[in-house]
């Protein structure tokens, strides 16, 4: 949707520091900000963007350290987190928060729809505040490097909401790989049942509702161009729009995509190009209602090319109205009564030249296909370093304590949220993309830097 109150200047800013352009805000101020050390000892002052739903579960993993801030545009459904923490002072705008409270703040969890992300993370860690950020790490590319590039400027700590990652399962998965088990790895499946939401694959705006009495409507769209109220929108459907969220590559993806990301050492791709093999109910509001994409990486190291799928949707059987999941094929092999990932509804396999391996939805029980090949199998003896307890928070809070990297740091999510959201680019563009992972560019279309960005709504222009 156009709107006259957007504005090209974070736009153009934004695309810039895809290039490596380091940028430095004039917002909270121009001088870096050095984060305090925290002792063992010390109990961090933990504040929260977002602290209903998602929000309020990601703020109690918290609940060891000082709550001291709440910000929240509904304090209905912010109801729980306002009451678990009483002491907590509570806003309605992060910006207000971090200008009033952001010296008194050591890290900060975003638990925001996806287009409010990297304004919020950007804001706080130039503030020199470390930063856990729900999955997908951003709502564009550019975001996604300018979080990574402005993470390591700050020297923050910090962490994506994929918790998965701090699993034993993703270690497992490339440690068996690593060793040779299947050999030389040529191609990937990665599926999800999602969505699970309305609207997804509506080609029209909702019509005008009344919003509720105590949500700040005009702050919960924040970045995104200004629309009417609807329950639609908000506060669980906006997975399925385009200004808001990312279908379900970007509810899913993090996760479900993560052993393979990591096992096959994706990050240290110099390019990539990503393709719509099928889709169906494309428009320009919300995310089809099914799509299946071709990722297509080069060597990496002793790795060889590799072709990376997604599939996800669902539609009705004209005949029986019954529900069509798409699925990759099942691979020769591998019989219909054997599972592949976790019931069929997420997963991913791995063919390689000498066999196959699964894994489940969050990168658990990773392991040779068909069964039987499972009997006699003996797992290398482990030597990746392993997650405490695989609790995903107390990972990035025991890592700011040390003063160390979390498992998931924006130098390992930053790169994997852009292969991410390059799966929407060419569901929403249509077109073959080519991006040179080192420049950060795509190098095949005549607008490169505008089509990883977007436009931002007058006063929620980023950098802020």
């Amino acid at each position: 949707m156009s709107n006259s109150n957007m504005t090209r200047r974070a736009f153009l800013a934004t695309t810039t520091t895809t290039a490596g352009v380091v940028l430095t805000a004039a917002k909270p101020n121009d001088a870096k900000v050095v984060p305090g050390k925290i002792s063992p000892n010390e109990k961090l002052n933990v504040a929260a963007i977002g602290a209903g739903g998602k929000g309020g579960g990601d703020i109690w993993n918290c609940r060891r350290e000082n709550i001291v801030a709440l910000c929240d545009v509904d304090w209905v459904r912010a109801g729980k987190a306002a009451d678990q923490f009483k002491d907590a002072k509570q806003f309605n705008d992060y910006r207000n928060m971090l200008d009033e409270m952001g010296d008194k703040i050591d890290a900060c969890t975003v638990s925001t729809p996806d287009h409010t992300h990297a304004p919020a993370a950007y804001r706080a860690m130039k503030m020199g505040i470390h930063v856990y950020v729900q999955k997908p790490l951003t709502h564009t590319v550019a975001e996604a490097r300018l979080l990574a590039n402005t993470a390591k400027e700050m020297d923050v700590v910090t962490q994506m909401g994929n918790q998965g990652h701090s699993g034993d399962g993703v270690r497992d998965l490339c440690e068996m790989l690593w060793s040779g088990v299947i050999g030389q790895v040529r191609e990937a499946h990665v599926w999800t049942h999602r969505p699970v939401w309305a609207n997804q694959g509506r080609d029209t705006p909702l019509e005008s509702q009344i919003q509720p009495e105590k949500m700040d409507w005009d702050r919960w769209i924040g970045t995104a161009p200004w629309r009417p109220y609807n329950k639609g929108y908000a506060p669980h459907d906006w997975r399925a729009w385009q200004d808001f969220g990312g279908g379900a590559l970007g509810d899913m993806a993090c996760h479900i995509m993560d052993p393979v990301y990591m096992s096959l050492k994706l990050v240290e791709a110099p390019s990539f190009t990503v393709e719509v093999i099928e889709q169906k109910g494309v428009n320009s509001e919300t995310f089809p209602i099914m799509s299946t994409i071709k990722y297509s990486f080069p060597k990496r190291g002793d790795m060889e090319p590799v072709d990376v799928y997604w599939y996800d949707g669902h539609w009705p059987d004209p005949k029986s109205g019954e529900e069509i999941y798409n699925r990759p094929k099942r691979p020769a092999g591998i019989p219909d009564d054997q599972e592949l990932g976790d019931s069929n509804a997420n997963g991913s396999y791995l063919i390689g030249d000498k066999g196959i391996m699964t894994e489940g939805e969050y990168g658990g029980r990773a392991r040779l296909m068909p069964d039987e090949k499972m009997k006699d199998y003996k797992k290398p003896d482990p030597w990746l370093d392993r997650v405490p307890k695989e609790d995903h928070a107390l990972d990035w809070l025991d890592a700011i304590h040390a003063g160390k990297k979390s498992c998931s740091d924006f130098s390992y999510a930053g790169p994997f949220t852009e292969m991410v959201n390059f799966g929407n680019l060419v569901v929403k563009s249509g077109k073959k993309l080519h991006w040179d992972n080192v420049k950060g560019e795509v190098t095949n279309v005549d607008n490169p830097a505008e089509i990883v960005s977007k436009e931002y709504r007058k006063s929620w222009e980023l950098p802020c």
